[in-house]
């Protein structure tokens, strides 16, 4: 690119080229280069040629246009014209070399229709290719007229307005290049905005329209003034204001005024400090105070206006008056401060409450409490000064505990502790049939009659000047139940009584007691009898009614009665046989006084009777062998005792009306009996000073061993019943037969005898000694005394059996002493040798 004088040297493309891209600084420059007619714009570009040949507008100005077309295949040179629109007559013209494809034609006017023309010309100027394009150019360049600044980030611009311009775009910019900005404004005035405080800006203006944008207009200086002082208010006080700012960069002086809402008066001051206090205003008034900083060029900056509330004056006439409804609390009233948003009602004890009006309610508030309430009032200004203090008590607390007490019957006091704070108390009384009843006192206590068997329901209320108490605990007293009236006492067995009586107001439950020197025996039960069981027997005691209820406990004021049960069960402790046909039955009793029966019944239906007011009798005609049952009773004028545990009676059983001993054995006997009545097992008894022999059998009969021979037995025997008891019975002597001999010796004789000899257990027995052989039974007997004896005709060679027995007094020999065998040989026909072969 490069710029071409008319008929002189072209200059360098490349300067015009950076004039254009540095717009900001050399705009001026380059619209009075425009406007000189000795200068065009070319571009010269290596390019291919085209057989056709193709223009356009690159861009327009106000006084320019700038065109570029195609290269055309032979030319040697372009020429470029610019005419009116619909006329043949160009009005400037432009040449180019073959090398350029681009360039401006100028002295143009500004807002007019052209038609621009790019001719292909050979060396002989001959045109090889015509081509054309219609254009408008840009509106004329308008002139600023004024730029100033009222706000520290804006800068208002005045400038001409030019014909065909459809808008304007305002150009700003610093000398170091820091800050550049095009804004579009539709007409004049244009204000720039987004700037910074005091500084310097180069500002100019350009014409747009549908073709482009018209060279810029000579630029102007101007400056923005100087920031708003950033202002903090508050109010100290409820006649001041002070108002505070940081310091504003190049600010030599500050100027404020303020004045109050609703007034004309404004009062105005300078200063170069950066806080200001408002003295002497009027409490909760509303003030507005505006404010700017001037710059040493006495030019004033942004002003700033803030509005301030001063705060509100103390609230006055502060009444309380203590509430129950909804919840207990002190209703706080005062009268309007000027200017008070809000107000805030405070206790000592750090409660509080808020309102808008002029009214809150302090809750919670306990009872008994002693506290002083201060208000203040409220605005954007802050607080004013607390009210003075208010003194206040609450309503009294409830009395608590309460108790009820009842030291003689139907005299009923209601006791309480003294409430702090309490000028008198009310207590309100409520029977279970619906009476009801007060009582007022100023001493902690309260009497009333009450009877017997009701139910009261009391509440105490503590009242003051605040009002009465919160409702304090409910109490509930019944009275003792009354007494039961015409109440029967009757024994329904020997340790039972029956006691009824008519039901009573109250009772919930009756305890009957029965008590004696001993014990207390007690009967619960809700309804209006009661057994009492288990009693002691032949006592006297003291009965009564105590009626009860799970409130109040039970009346032990009510009257007894005396009755006394029937005598003890006797306990039977012997019942002995004194004979075979009487018994003798003893027992033990603590009764007093009283006759006892004695009865002796059997099994088959046989009862025998004795009677006694001692501890024993004798019963008679009893026989052996018999069962029986032993019952005693003891009667008084209470009655009958219970009877006596049953004792089990036999009597001793019958002797056996037979027994025979026989022996058996020289050792052992066979004893027998009949049956005896009542018997179930015996024991026979042999006895004699030089042994007994006994044995116990279930049979009438028994084998007895041990017996010693030639000796005189005492025969007994005892018959046992099932139950043990015995019966002695004896029977005649037994006397055991006599001992066999012992040392029995077989020894050969002459003339074919033998001798037969022995040891003799008494002098004084007689014995037989029999020699039996295989043919023959060979006898001999010797004199008393004697112990030797010889059988003859004994035929030898054979095997003899040798029996040596005593006889008894009778004559008759003792049948069970042992035989000996004897083999006898023969020395011919004589006896020859004696062996002894054993026993048979």
């Amino acid at each position: 690119m490069y710029i071409q004088p008319r008929h002189k040297k072209q200059k360098s493309v490349q300067s015009l080229v950076k004039r254009e891209t540095r717009i900001s600084n050399r705009e001026n420059r380059w619209q009075a280069l425009e406007q000189s007619r000795d200068w065009c714009f070319c571009l010269e570009y290596s390019h291919r040629y085209s057989s056709t040949m193709s223009v356009s507008i690159f861009t327009v100005t106000s006084k320019s246009a700038v065109l570029r077309w195609s290269r055309y295949e032979g030319a040697l040179s372009y020429r470029v014209t610019a005419s009116l629109r619909n006329s043949p007559v160009p009005v400037v013209f432009a040449s180019f070399g073959q090398n350029t494809i681009m360039g401006s034609v100028n002295s143009l006017n500004p807002n007019t229709a052209y038609t621009f023309r790019v001719k292909a010309l050979d060396s002989l100027m001959n045109v090889l290719a015509d081509t054309s394009v219609d254009r408008s150019t840009a509106p004329d360049v308008p002139a600023i007229e004024m730029a100033s600044s009222k706000e520290s980030q804006s800068i208002t611009v005045e400038f001409t307005e030019v014909s065909g311009a459809t808008s304007y775009i305002l150009r700003t910019e610093t000398n170091d290049g820091s800050f550049f900005s095009e804004i579009p404004v539709p007409t004049s005035p244009g204000t720039v905005t987004n700037l910074q405080p005091y500084t310097d800006y180069t500002l100019s203006v350009m014409s747009v329209n549908s073709a482009g944008r018209s060279q810029p207009s000579i630029s102007v200086e101007a400056k923005t003034v100087l920031p708003t002082p950033q202002f903090n208010t508050s109010s100290p006080s409820n006649s001041s204001i002070l108002v505070k700012w940081e310091p504003v960069n190049h600010a030599v002086l500050y100027s404020l005024s303020i004045i109050k809402d609703g007034s004309y008066s404004q009062s105005r001051l300078n200063t170069t400090d950066t806080q200001v206090l408002f003295p002497d205003l009027e409490a909760g008034s509303l003030y507005c105070i505006k404010g700017n900083a001037w710059s040493p060029e006495n030019i004033p900056g942004d002003d700033f206006t803030i509005c301030q509330i001063t705060r509100s004056p103390t609230p006055q006439s502060i009444a309380l008056v203590v509430t129950s409804t909804p919840d207990a609390g002190i209703v706080v009233s005062w009268d309007p401060a000027q200017g008070a948003e809000q107000y805030v009602a405070l206790t000592l004890t750090g409660q509080n409450c808020s309102s808008s009006s002029n009214s809150c309610i302090l809750t919670p508030l306990s009872c008994g409490e002693t506290n002083s309430v201060t208000v203040i009032a409220v605005n954007k200004g802050g607080n004013s000064a607390p009210s003075y203090p208010v003194q206040i008590i609450s309503f009294p607390c409830p009395p608590q505990p309460i108790w009820v007490e009842e030291v003689v019957a139907g005299n009923c006091s209601v006791m309480w502790r003294s409430v702090p704070h309490a000028e008198y108390y009310t207590t309100f009384i409520k029977s279970d049939d619906g009476i009801e009843g007060t009582c007022n006192s100023t001493e902690p206590r309260c009497q009333f009659h009450c009877s017997c068997g009701y139910s009261y329901i009391m509440s105490v209320f503590a009242h003051n000047q605040a009002g009465p108490s919160p409702p304090g605990p409910l109490v509930n007293h019944t009275t003792l139940p009354c007494c039961p009236e015409l109440t029967m006492v009757s024994a329904v067995s020997w340790e039972t009584l029956m006691i009824q009586w008519s039901p009573v107001r109250g009772a919930d439950l009756y305890e009957t007691r029965a008590v004696d020197a001993t014990e207390k025996i007690l009967c619960n039960d809700t309804a209006p009898r009661c057994a009492l069981s288990d009693l002691n027997c032949n006592s006297r005691y003291s009965v009564v009614v105590i009626p009860c209820n799970d409130v109040s406990g039970c009346n032990l004021t009510c009257s007894s009665q005396i009755h006394e049960t029937a005598p003890c069960m006797p306990e039977i402790i012997g019942v002995s046989q004194s004979n075979l046909s009487s018994v003798l039955v003893n027992w033990t009793s603590a009764n007093t006084a009283a006759n006892y029966t004695v009865r002796v019944i059997g099994t088959v239906g046989d009862m025998h009777v004795c009677h006694s007011n001692g501890t024993s009798c004798q019963v008679p005609n009893l026989p052996c062998g018999s069962v029986y049952e032993v019952i005693a009773t003891a009667s008084s004028s209470a009655g009958n005792s219970m009877p006596s545990y049953t004792t089990p009676l036999e009597t001793a059983p019958c002797c056996p009306d037979n027994l025979t001993v026989s022996q058996v054995t020289q050792a052992m006997t066979n004893v027998t009996w009949s049956d005896a009545v009542g018997a179930q097992t015996f024991i026979a008894s042999l006895s004699s000073p030089r042994g007994n022999a006994q044995c116990h059998t279930m049979e009438t009969g028994c084998v007895m061993g041990c017996i010693t021979c030639g000796t005189n037995y005492t025969v007994s025997l005892e018959a046992i019943s099932r139950t043990g008891h015995k019966a002695e019975c004896t029977y005649h002597g037994f006397s055991a037969s006599e001992c066999c001999p012992s040392g029995i010796r077989l020894y050969r004789g002459t003339n074919n005898t033998l001798r037969v000899r022995w040891r003799s257990s008494s002098p004084l027995t007689n014995y037989t000694a029999e020699v039996t052989g295989s043919n023959s039974t060979h006898v001999c007997s010797p004199q008393p005394g004697s112990s030797t004896c010889d059988v003859s005709e004994i035929v030898c060679g054979q095997v003899y059996s040798v029996v040596v027995a005593p006889l008894n007094p009778d004559g008759a020999k003792v049948p069970f002493c042992n035989s000996r065998m004897y083999s006898v040989s023969c020395v011919g026909s004589n006896v020859g040798m004696v062996l002894y072969r054993g026993r048979r």
